[in-house]
């Protein structure tokens, strides 16, 4: 069986990797370097960067150990620097291509955009083409913009890692994720930022009491948080910019001065790119649509990691990818169950979050809250970071985690553990 991958992110990678193990003969397109954009442009360099402003923002809490000394100052150089170091690093450290090919892969890198000629072949813009009996779509997403007059003047957090100079005003448009993510890192390196937001709450996918106490933590650093606004307009200003936007509200215009906006407004699928209507594969909203076995539309053709629209993590997409990868070779037998991916964010304070929100739980289930505020245990009080929570969501009969939440330091770790006793089904 031969059975051919489009894009060498972590789905992509992942699913080539199955498939040959599992006795296909493999090929895996990219139209870069294999990698996709947690190495080369997102969660690595990303990481790093937030690491930096940690540094930055642990100068304040210096008195409070006895220390003295100055702040210090970014060198935004040498940190881009370092960002890159890292995802260079991690890419080679990997030797990825390599191990690939050494798993009996044929890997084509480099190869442009690859699309549909027709449901059972593909032709790359290198004019490289291949016909398959089962096609993986694994081509990843993009940062989204948004269609406004002026919209070609912001850039997104791709852009991070190619600016020369930090700027001292700056306005981030979106704020889930991503955007606080950028709000956060920016805000710890003095630059004085806005974060703006279409909804009524700042990361409005997660539990409400991350939102609101996240929101409280980014105020009282200085951040202006405004929700329930649609930005409307950039306007070149000299040096600068300004932002329109529209309070829901009131519908009052507002304007904001800034030397640089950033779009954080959605990762949508890169679908576009491979001309699936030439392979009759279903698209909606910009993203491949999948059933609960990673089938398209059409039934030899699979689509696994953010180009199907669901979770959009790195460790979701491998998942996909292994099981997109089963169900090609040996038929559609493993569906996917997305009840227990964990995810974290590189904002300051950090959070956490696995399963289902309480909202959301108590919509379903009868259940039972618990919350552990940090400012009563020992470790975040002996580090000075006494904010945040650990929130755990238990289904009253089963006595089994449905949902947890954890906004403060060592987030991610907390929640990674939760997810375990939850994947294991644990009982409280």
């Amino acid at each position: 069986m031969r059975v051919l991958v489009l894009g060498g992110g972590p789905a992509g990678v992942t699913a080539a990797l199955q498939a040959a193990e599992l006795g296909a003969e493999v090929t895996l397109v990219e139209r870069q370097q294999v990698g996709g954009t947690s190495l080369n442009e997102g969660p690595a360099p990303v990481r790093t960067l937030a690491r930096a402003a940690r540094l930055v923002r642990d100068w304040g809490s210096w008195e409070a150990f006895g220390l003295r000394g100055p702040k210090p100052q970014v060198d935004l150089a040498a940190t881009l620097a370092n960002a890159e170091r890292v995802s260079r690093y991690a890419h080679d450290r990997k030797h990825m291509a390599d191990h690939i090919r050494a798993m009996g892969v044929d890997v084509v890198e480099e190869a442009g955009d690859a699309r549909f000629l027709d449901p059972g072949t593909i032709r790359a813009a290198d004019g490289g083409t291949w016909t398959a009996d089962r096609t993986i779509i694994a081509v990843g997403g993009r940062a989204g913009r948004l269609s406004i007059p002026g919209g070609e003047l912001a850039l997104t957090y791709e852009d991070v890692r190619r600016l020369s100079a930090l700027p001292a005003r700056v306005c981030v448009i979106g704020a889930a994720d991503t955007g606080c993510q950028l709000a956060s890192i920016l805000a710890d390196f003095d630059c004085r930022v806005w974060l703006l937001e279409l909804a009524p709450r700042i990361v409005p996918g997660a539990d409400e009491a991350v939102s609101v106490e996240l929101e409280h933590a980014f105020r009282a650093r200085g951040i202006e948080v405004v929700t329930s606004t649609t930005v409307e307009q950039l306007e070149s200003r000299g040096q600068g910019l300004r932002v329109y936007h529209r309070m829901a509200e009131d519908r009052r215009v507002m304007e904001v001065e800034v030397d640089a906006a950033f779009f954080a407004v959605g990762w949508p699928g890169n679908a576009d790119r491979i001309d699936p209507g030439a392979a009759g594969v279903s698209v909606e909203h910009g993203y491949v649509t999948v059933d609960d076995h990673l089938r398209t539309s059409q039934p030899h053709i699979f689509a696994a990691g953010d180009v199907d629209g669901h979770s959009l993590l790195v460790s979701s997409a491998r998942l996909e990818g292994r099981i997109a990868a089963e169900n090609a070779v040996l038929g559609p037998r493993r569906r996917i169950v997305r009840d227990v991916v964990p995810a974290g964010s590189f904002t300051d304070p950090e959070y956490g979050s696995v399963g289902l929100t309480e909202a959301q739980a108590r919509a379903r289930h009868d259940c039972v809250v618990a919350i552990a505020r940090y400012e009563d245990l020992l470790r975040p009080v002996a580090d000075n970071q006494p904010e945040g929570f650990c929130k755990l969501i238990v289904e009253r009969a089963r006595r089994e985690i449905v949902g947890a939440h954890v906004l403060g330091e060592y987030s991610a770790e907390v929640v990674q553990m939760v997810a375990a006793c939850m994947a294991a089904r644990m009982r409280i």
